[in-house]
């Protein structure tokens, strides 16, 4: 993993901050129990260039309400991110470093890694800086395409609301899911994570991006190219094995939406302290078209052959063993084949709502 930081200019800690950025904030002891005179350190993370650039210019036209509507009790570090990977990078440092807030300025791609970047070595970055005497919370500003994990909490797409949420500070904790398995070291998500289909059609949808939300449906009818039903096995709660046939896709809800707006998983919680798992089996390219509606509204659970249920585990492989080629993806970002195993951390996180 290749990681590109910023220059900062060094202050007293925590030095991610700069004096010249500092704007203020309503006082709130809301936030991680600080007290209304002490001053609330807050790391913007921007992808300028999420959404074919459109993130960088909304961000710079909102600059001037944030500035204004959070006052003279804050210090703000506005950081942009410069490649894939750098907002974990960015938000490892800000949490090592004491922020009372990371806020990801962007789509579900750069949540995801500032996600992410609560975590290191398996354990949350507060634990391995046993000085910081308060939590770090999770902030969002959606700026981006497809921006789903805002629609579990109702939230419009108005980047002047969300800063309305930051400067109330009001936090509650979120669950995380984390994965488990391949070559790689756990991954961590807050949205949904998915395999088989709808993780072939989001893994193509990232090239077309440019082509805003319809790239959900490029994407999809892509992916079905090709496309065979699959028997998976399948342990929930490290029960035994079950054999699930023809399974089209498995989607693991954190929360409600994926693919621009599709209420795949509309029973999941994200402070529920589950998963809502939702299997799609022996599904044809016309069932998708003929029951899509059903798919977006989130009134497919009452289809013939799909299954949900809730869960706090769920180990899944391919029937035949060998080398897979059934895709995972998590928040939209490919990670590569089964097996995989993943497993919800209730409360992992305090998010500003």
């Amino acid at each position: 993993m290749v990681y590109y930081r910023i220059a900062v200019v060094t202050m007293s800690k925590p030095s991610f901050f700069r004096a010249d950025q500092s704007i203020s904030a309503d006082r709130t002891s809301s936030v991680g129990g600080a007290s209304s005179s002490r001053r609330r350190d807050l790391v913007f993370v921007v992808n300028p260039q999420g959404a074919n650039g459109r993130t960088g210019k909304e961000w710079k036209k909102l600059l001037p309400y944030l500035r204004s509507r959070l006052g003279s009790d804050c210090n703000i570090c506005e950081s942009l991110t410069s490649g894939p990977c750098h907002a974990i990078d960015i938000t490892r440092e800000a949490i090592s470093e004491g922020a009372d807030a990371v806020i990801a300025v962007g789509g579900d791609g750069t949540l995801h890694e500032v996600v992410n970047g609560f975590f290191w070595g398996g354990k949350p970055v507060s634990s391995h800086e046993p000085e910081v005497t308060h939590t770090t919370a999770l902030g969002l500003i959606p700026l981006g395409t497809g921006s789903d994990f805002a629609r579990t909490f109702r939230w419009k797409n108005d980047p002047c609301e969300a800063i309305d949420r930051i400067a109330k500070g009001l936090r509650s904790q979120i669950d995380v899911g984390v994965i488990i398995g391949g070559n790689e070291d756990s991954h961590y998500f807050l949205n949904v994570a998915d395999s088989h289909l709808s993780a072939k059609a989001g893994y193509f949808a990232s090239r077309y991006k440019r082509f805003g939300n319809l790239c959900y449906v490029i994407g999809a009818l892509q992916a079905f190219f090709g496309h065979h039903n699959q028997d998976l096995k399948i342990k929930v709660n490290e029960g035994e094995w079950e054999v699930y046939s023809n399974v089209t896709a498995l989607c693991i809800g954190n929360a409600k939406f994926f693919g621009g707006g599709m209420k795949i998983t509309p029973n999941a919680d994200p402070s529920s302290g589950n998963f809502e798992v939702v299997i799609l089996q022996d599904f044809k390219w016309y069932d998708f078209i003929l029951k899509l509606h059903k798919l977006y509204n989130g009134t497919h659970l009452s289809v013939k052959n799909v299954l949900s249920r809730s869960v706090r585990s769920i180990e899944v492989e391919e029937l035949e063993g060998g080398s897979s080629s059934i895709y995972v993806q998590s928040d939209g970002e490919f990670l590569g084949f089964l097996p995989r195993k993943f497993v919800v951390l209730p409360g992992a996180i305090e998010m500003i709502q």
